[in-house]
């Protein structure tokens, strides 16, 4: 590839990437007030990290069950508020035993 393609790509990239992050900047100047759309913005980090991270967990084993036990198990502890070393452990711990009795 000509090093002449590799320098337009990379610019390209930039001003993609740029553009990106500045249009929001210029469109949204003042506050946003609509309840929806701001509740969206707030949630929309969190879904975006379970949306990546939750095939992975599933996939994460050997055993689709036992990481489905791994992840049920850390569900029922973090809705009952134990804390994140809690939730983890007992999530792995409960997907380690399956894996390994099951």
């Amino acid at each position: 590839m000509n090093d002449k393609y590799i320098y337009i790509s990379i610019i390209l990239m930039a001003v993609v990437t740029y553009l990106i992050r500045v249009i929001p900047l210029l469109v949204l100047r003042k506050p946003i007030k609509n309840k929806f759309f701001r509740s969206f913005l707030y949630y929309a980090p969190y879904v975006t990290l379970a949306v990546l991270t939750f095939p992975s967990i599933l996939y994460s084993t050997g055993s689709f069950t036992s990481a489905l036990a791994g992840t049920i198990v850390a569900i029922v502890a973090s809705f009952f508020k134990l804390g994140l070393p809690i939730t983890a452990a007992a999530g792995c711990i409960t997907a380690l035993l399956f894996q390994l009795f099951l």
